[in-house]
């Protein structure tokens, strides 16, 4: 982090891992320090693209950021949640609806999976409100977005001190470590390794973003209604999703088996995946990670669960087109979601995914256990 003046911040203190033994996703570890050189960068190439062609997810150690540096922004993280009083929440809420972008505050039950065209009778204070189809349970997730330029809007006065470190976060994660990992995926498909990284600037009009995350805890009732799932299977809107590990489980992937495994954190580590415009850009050879988030294990239930995130998308104006002078997709073939001329722009998918995103009523899937909503004429499908 370069030299920044540290403004005092309460301390979050991170909850001990689980000790339970889990059903582990065995994925690779990528170790960015080696992305420097073009040789590091070649011995990497195979690690990435079997992590993410296989499970989706992967590890990456030495970032840049030391463990100290790592605890100060969940320090910050928490501040959204526990230093702003709940009237100056409601200002700085998001305009989701309309603007299709988490910019400011998401409040805990806005997201679920049934519609009802007027309130139903217990949520009368809440237009608009839905509940789940299955079990009536509605999310406990709140978040605090800020664009990566985070002078892009006002914040919260609690929130406002911190925000040179928050700039100095976005500018790593951007540089340091979404750079590192396009290029990567580029030299993958044997294509220029800055081509991807040219669809993702920092200073252009995009709506990549830090957004921290708070899972409340429910009552057993709600647990058991909502089969211990806090939220479902689903695949991400952008490009990159680059998650700072933290010790409170929860975070689970479909593995090519089919079966539900649990991600393993790692301290100082990055949990990183691909979503729906990465399958756009690359004809489907790098297809959206399924996860889902599910009650912590029994030894972390007495925690909420905090999150650092940098959800990564192109800039507005990139046509979701795939890449397809790239030679190992002209030996393996592209899986179209489109046609050429209906491809969507970043900006068009990201704000359609947001605003339908737990908003709209799901119809039944083709597959067992999912469910599914057209946009812009693609499925998108959830998973039970």
């Amino acid at each position: 982090m370069p030299n920044i003046t540290l403004t005092e911040c309460p301390r979050y203190i991170a909850p001990p891992p689980t000790q339970l033994d889990l059903d582990f996703a065995d994925l690779v570890v990528i170790d960015l320090a080696r992305a420097n050189t073009p040789e590091g960068r070649a011995e990497l190439v195979p690690q990435l693209r079997d992590g993410f062609r296989t499970h989706g997810f992967v590890y990456a150690i030495n970032h840049g950021y030391s463990q100290a540096e790592c605890d100060r922004i969940f320090d910050i993280a928490d501040v959204p949640f526990t230093a702003v009083p709940p009237e100056e929440m409601k200002i700085y809420t998001a305009s989701i609806d309309k603007a299709g972008y988490y910019a400011g505050y998401k409040p805990r039950k806005y997201w679920a999976s049934k519609f009802y065209p007027a309130p139903p009778p217990l949520l009368l204070t809440c237009p608009r409100q839905k509940v789940d189809t299955e079990s009536g349970i509605m999310d406990e997730i709140e978040h605090y977005g800020l664009n990566r330029d985070v002078t892009q809007r006002p914040h919260p006065q609690a929130l406002r001190p911190f925000l040179p470190e928050l700039d100095a976060f976005a500018r790593h994660n951007h540089f340091n470590v979404l750079h590192p990992i396009l290029r990567l995926i580029a030299l993958s498909l044997e294509l220029p390794e800055e081509i991807l990284v040219e669809k993702h600037n920092f200073d252009r009009v995009g709506k990549t973003a830090i957004t921290f995350l708070k899972y409340y805890r429910r009552t057993e009732e709600e647990e058991e209604k909502s089969k211990n799932v806090w939220m479902k299977g689903h695949t991400d809107i952008g490009s990159v999703t680059i998650l700072w590990s933290q010790p409170v489980g929860g975070l689970q992937i479909l593995s090519p088996d089919g079966k539900w495994r649990w991600v393993r954190h790692i301290d100082n580590a990055l949990v990183i995946n691909t979503g729906d415009m990465m399958e756009f850009l690359t004809g489907g050879f790098y297809k959206p990670t399924i996860h889902r988030v599910v009650q912590p294990p029994s030894d972390q239930r007495a925690y909420d669960r905090l999150g650092a995130f940098y959800f990564a998308m192109p800039d507005d104006d990139v046509r979701l087109l795939p890449l397809a002078h790239s030679p190992v997709l002209e030996r393996v073939g592209i899986e179209r979601r489109f046609s050429d001329e209906d491809a969507p722009l970043s900006d068009v998918w990201r704000r359609e995914r947001t605003i339908s995103y737990g908003r709209t009523e799901l119809k039944k899937g083709t597959d067992d256990n999912t469910e599914e909503e057209v946009i812009g004429g693609i499925v998108v499908k959830h998973y039970n």
